[in-house]
């Protein structure tokens, strides 16, 4: 199904649908095919019900509903990855389970965060390479085209700092490989407000998200649903709510 949601600069950019198929096995996983999808979900589960997980990253999956976001990424073993705002590495932690020792995962940030110092020292991850640096330049120096970049409920935050949002974008597209993606996933605001309410609601207008990465060259290849609450009148900051906001997730690719 091609997806023609966002207009920029006067015409309809058509999605591009990309398909897969290999075989996989990491530390102790199935080698599931690709196309196999109950034993590529039966992989993610794995991932998901990982020991070394935390409690609160256990009690976070009920929201963030981990194995489809895996599905929607299409996250895979051997993949390198470049997770941006990382944070506390819920997301990066997750991700280099499922893309093993032959994968890697630069989990990225404008800060140190003793979250993730903490995580990677209580169950060291050689595949996890915590990375500071700032937006505009968030890509480590010397490594190669990127499988997949991930940017996990923190664009909003970027949007009301001083960053050069379009440089960014720029670098993000450029550091892909050709087919790569850019899964993006955050909380949703009314539409039409742009990114008024980032600061104070922590919540982002899907369209502009859509439009500032088409802009940067990507195509919308898929957009899901998955974390869709229509329940949310999006006026309150996630962290207020005591139902889950509603969220949108893109995933882009780079022709």
């Amino acid at each position: 199904m091609l997806t023609t949601k966002y207009c920029v600069t006067g015409r309809w950019l058509p999605a591009l649908i990309a398909s897969f198929g290999l075989t996989w096995g990491i530390n102790g996983y199935t080698s599931p095919q690709w196309d196999n999808l109950q034993a590529v979900n039966e992989s993610y589960q794995q991932a998901v019900n990982s020991p070394i997980r935390t409690s609160d990253d256990k009690r976070a999956d009920a929201t963030r509903k981990p194995v489809e976001f895996l599905q929607f990424a299409q996250v895979r073993p051997g993949m390198l990855i470049l997770d941006i705002a990382a944070g506390g590495g819920n997301t990066s932690q997750l991700l280099a389970l499922v893309v093993g020792s032959k994968g890697t995962v630069w989990a990225q940030g404008d800060q140190e965060r003793p979250a993730l110092i903490k995580r990677l020292a209580d169950h060291p991850q050689p595949n996890i390479v915590p990375v500071i640096s700032s937006f505009e330049d968030p890509i480590p120096s010397g490594i190669p085209k990127l499988d997949l970049i991930t940017i996990i409920l923190n664009y909003h935050d970027i949007a009301y700092k001083p960053v050069d949002r379009t440089k960014l974008n720029q670098r993000l597209f450029n550091a892909l490989k050709s087919g790569g993606h850019l899964v993006i996933i955050d909380h949703s605001a009314k539409p039409g407000s742009g990114i008024s309410a980032a600061k104070v609601l922590h919540r982002i207008d899907e369209k502009v998200v859509g439009e500032e990465f088409l802009k940067a060259g990507f195509q919308l290849e898929e957009e899901s649903n998955f974390l869709h609450n229509p329940s949310d009148p999006r006026d309150q900051a996630f962290f207020n709510m005591k139902t889950p906001s509603d969220r949108f997730a893109l995933r882009f690719v780079k022709p």
